[in-house]
Parts: structure tokens; sequence; C-alpha cells
């Protein structure tokens, strides 16, 4: 596999730790980029949401979701732009991995979908 695999994460994130073992196990090489060391761009951001929905993309279940107010949530949800802002001020709200390969974008992990994804 070429370098065109990217994976997308936190290091201390165990949803991340899985996926990067299941590449790994499968041979498959793959950029790893720590949100912590090196944010997404708003280019980034926007070809994610280009495949992924912005109600999936964002983390509503971790703790940075919740500390926002009910309207900063709301605001996040009715509008792309407010959603790319907030993706791009608090990076660990982007529901992780985020994975590119062959220009196809997952978010997750699931050994099913990656299975598939990579069709192996």
């Amino acid at each position: 596999m070429t370098m065109s695999t990217k994976i997308y994460g936190i290091t201390q994130c165990n949803t991340v730790k899985k996926a990067r073992q299941w590449l790994n196990e499968n041979n498959i090489t793959a950029e790893y980029i720590d949100f912590k060391k090196i944010p997404p761009s708003a280019k980034d951001i926007e070809f994610w949401l280009s495949q992924i929905p912005k109600e999936k993309l964002i983390n509503r279940k971790g703790t940075t979701w919740r500390k926002l107010t009910d309207s900063e949530q709301q605001e996040a949800l009715s509008s792309e732009a407010t959603a790319i802002n907030l993706m791009l001020t608090h990076p660990s709200i982007i529901k992780r991995p985020v994975l590119v390969h062959k220009n196809q974008v997952m978010i997750g992990f699931d050994p099913l979908l990656y299975n598939n994804f990579f069709v192996l």
C-alpha cells in the first residue's frame, strides 16, 4: 500500500489505538496524524464533510461537546461554516479516527467496515 492512506486521531484514544493496530496487523501502511500535534486544516475538514455529514463527524458523546452551551451545539449543527470553525477550534470534537484512503473518508473503527474499505 502507498502512503496515500492517512489516519487522523488522538494518540490516547482507545478507538484510534484499535484502528492503528488493525492497520498494522493487516500490513496497511498509513500516515498517522495526531490532532494534538497537527490540527486538521479547514481544507481537511471540508473534504471530510464532503463525504461525512457534520452530524456524524462531530463527536456528540465526548466531553468537548458536552462542555459547549446548548446554543453553541445548535449553531454547530445548523451551519457547516460554524461546524468547521468549531472543529478547527476544538479538534478533539471530531469523531475519531478519521481514515482517508484513495480519496474515501471513513470515521470510527469497525473491523468489518475496514475489511470492506480496504477490500482485503
